[in-house]
Formats: C-alpha cells, structure tokens, sequence
C-alpha cells in the first residue's frame, strides 16, 4: 500500500497538540552520549491481541547500532508496522485502556500517545526510517504464521519536530524513556485486515484501524 503524507500530518497535530514543544541545549551537559549502552524490551499484548515478544538494542552517540524485534502472536501473514516512540511529556510506558477516550472498548495508536509518546523511529525492514516512515506499510515486517525476527543495524536518531534534536532523542532513549511498539491487529479474526469491525483508521482513513491499532508494546530498558 502507497501512502501519503496526511497520516502522518495528522500525527504529529495531534502530538504537538498534546505534548508542547519543549526547548533543548545544545550543550551535551556532559552527557556521555558516545557510550553504546544495551537496553532490552519485554513486549505485552494491548488490544487483546495475543501477541508478545521481546526487543533489544545498543544506542550509542545518535544512533542504534543495531536493534533486535522478536515477535509472536499476531496477525499471520499481514504487515506489522513498528516504531520506537517517545516525547517529553509522556509517560515512557505501555497504555492502558484508562486512555479509551471515546469508550469504545480499544486503544488507537493516538489514545496511547500520553502513555508512549509520538513516533521518533519507524523500524523499517528497508529504507528510510524517520517518523516520515511511519505508515510506509510496505517496508513492514510480515508474520509469517503470526511471527518475525527483525534485525537492522545503524539506524540514525533524527531532529523531529515538537519533540527535540537528534542527540536528545537518543540521550532520552539511553535512560529507558523509548518504548517499542508494534501495530496491526485482527479483531474479528478473519484473516485480513479489513473495515468491518473496527471502522477506519485515525490516522488515515484509507487504512482500517485494525492496521494501525497497537498491538504490542515494551519499554526499552538497561538490565
């Protein structure tokens, strides 16, 4: 699936709506941001999903030097798209459903946003992997019987608008406050994702929520 640039101009309105921009020194402060640290994820069901797994990466300076996704549980054979996620006010963990604003029973990916922050890493199989990323479903890792194993080396941190420079991103990253999660679900259980049970995606309308609505999620931790 090709798609455009609203879905992620819809994101990141709703992000900058809800997590103001936050100013940041160009100074490191003495923060010993060259050193690799390992931070590894233990990553749970949301939406009732099945799914679980687990993610490990070494971050050093601006950049993931390489970064592990192990998956169960979900959609087989369908695209999965994932992300490291993490802004300023949010709360650096996996949501619950307390974030149900409209009461309909699920979490979607901009309900969670308080919980896990906006999207700072699409972890992408190919290609491009900045929040500009973020629905590009076609470099997504496919389960193959419900399951994949994601590897990527030398993933670079960006600037991202509304949330902070490159280096702070990563800093934040390397002190537990990124959260993995992974999207994409099949809530009536017939094999596709499709319209009927949960209506269109919000982040964009030609996609079907079950695409977009997370699945999975863990918090990127040192041990």
């Amino acid at each position: 699936m090709a798609l455009g640039g609203s879905a992620v101009a819809l994101l990141a309105a709703t992000t900058l709506a809800a997590l103001p921009a936050q100013a940041h020194d160009d100074k490191n402060d003495g923060r010993d941001n060259d050193k690799n640290v390992t931070l590894t994820a233990t990553l749970t069901q949301l939406n009732g999903s099945g799914a679980s797994g687990t993610a490990k990466a070494v971050v050093g300076n601006k950049m993931i030097k390489r970064i592990e996704v192990h998956a169960n549980g979900l959609t087989p054979d369908a695209p999965h798209a994932q992300h490291i996620h993490f802004g300023q006010q949010a709360l650096h963990e996996c949501p619950t459903l307390a974030l149900d604003s409209n009461n309909d029973g699920r979490l979607n990916t901009v309900e969670g946003i308080p919980a896990y922050g906006p999207v700072v890493v699409s972890l992408n199989t190919t290609g491009d992997t900045t929040p500009a990323s973020l629905l590009a479903v076609a470099r997504f890792p496919v389960a193959d019987d419900g399951s994949y194993d994601y590897k990527r080396k030398n993933i670079k941190f960006t600037d991202v608008a509304g949330i902070g420079k490159a280096k702070d991103i990563a800093q934040a990253v390397r002190e537990g406050k990124g959260v993995v999660v992974i999207h994409g679900l099949d809530y009536n259980h017939n094999g596709t994702y499709d319209f009927d049970s949960a209506g269109a995606s919000e982040l964009n309308p030609d996609l079907p929520a079950e695409a977009t609505d997370p699945a999975a999620c863990g918090v990127l931790e040192r041990k």
